[in-house]
């Protein structure tokens, strides 16, 4: 399996945030984009103790960047927060909000101080998006002001279990080695009239306009706005993106935009299948507007009360990153 998503299981896990959700707007039921519950948010983000911060700091790094480095401390180690420090500069492009990173990392057992996982042994870096609200504030204020090549680390706490007791602190060696836009890039490509029309905002957002004399359409559309650069989707592929839906009369029902990009397999099932037809073919990079059929979406029985039943769906989708295919 080739993953490059730092929405992983096991990092979501430890850090006890939901950094890729259920399905978002292309479940079932449509939903905002997802975000850390609001306790479980608190305790992570709360501001870190004086001893928070000479914890960490206590923690010496040792081994040369590109390899997985060897973490040494006094066991156990334990944090009350999320608490980060940089411990190697970078000298590449200056990182900027809204960027999709790409790391390695290792984590650590804070209690044995045994490494638990390292993407540098199997060559697979993870991505994220700099600014991520479901992700700590300490990982995304300690990049601030950075550049590509830095080695930061990051200790979170250990979550609550149901008996009172916490489990143990985890800490985190990461090193960007990449960084892209966090929107669509690429050449633009004139669509064909009678389509719905495309503006983006500043922020890169998009919005829709369906002209008067525009007819629902019977077939799926995937017209490509933005042709990106990199590899074409293929069917499996874990992709990582935003998106705006509409319905035909232009009244919105979900975006990612502002949140946490979408994380899903394209081709498999896990969404509608106006994506599932429509992405497959499109490049890393690319901006792409689907039209999508009642059939190809939610059908008769639409979804979540604001689709719906036999709805013609609107999307824009901005495609980040792909893992390659599972």
């Amino acid at each position: 399996m080739r993953r490059s998503l730092l929405t992983a299981a096991a990092l979501a896990a430890t850090l006890t945030l939901a950094a890729c959700g259920d399905g978002g707007a292309l479940a079932e039921t449509p939903s905002p984009t997802p975000s850390p519950s609001e306790t479980s948010a608190a305790g992570i983000n709360a501001p870190p103790t004086p001893e928070d911060i000479t914890a960490l700091d206590a923690v010496t790094v040792e081994g040369e960047l590109g390899a997985t480095p060897t973490l040494t401390f006094d066991t156990p180690f334990a944090v009350s927060t999320a608490v980060a420090r940089v411990d190697v500069a970078g000298t590449g492009e200056a990182l900027e909000a809204g960027q999709i990173l790409k790391l390695h990392f290792v984590f650590v057992d804070g209690a044995t101080g045994e490494p638990l996982q390292s993407t540098y042994d199997v060559g697979i870096p993870q991505s994220f998006q700099l600014g991520d609200p479901s992700m700590p504030n300490a990982m995304n204020a300690v990049l601030a002001d950075q550049k590509v090549g830095v080695r930061f680390l990051l200790a979170v706490p250990g979550a609550p279990a149901e008996d009172g007791t916490t489990g143990a602190s985890t800490i985190f060696a990461f090193e960007v080695i990449e960084a892209r836009p966090g929107h669509a890039v690429g050449t633009a490509v004139e669509p064909p009239a009678g389509l719905p029309q495309v503006t983006v905002a500043d922020d890169h957002s998009p919005s829709v306009t369906v002209p008067g004399d525009a007819t629902e359409p019977t077939e799926l559309v995937a017209q490509t706005l933005i042709e990106g650069e990199g590899d074409p989707l293929e069917a499996g592929d874990i992709v990582l993106m935003h998106y705006t839906g509409w319905l035909w009369d232009g009244t919105q029902f979900d975006s990612s935009w502002g949140g946490t990009p979408f994380l899903t397999a394209i081709g498999t099932g896990q969404v509608i299948q106006g994506w599932d037809q429509g992405l497959v073919g499109k490049t890393v990079g690319s901006q792409v507007l689907l039209v999508i059929p009642a059939e190809l979406g939610y059908g008769e029985q639409g979804s979540g009360g604001r689709v719906p039943p036999n709805a013609t769906l609107i999307f824009v989708v901005d495609i980040l990153d792909s893992a390659g295919t599972l």
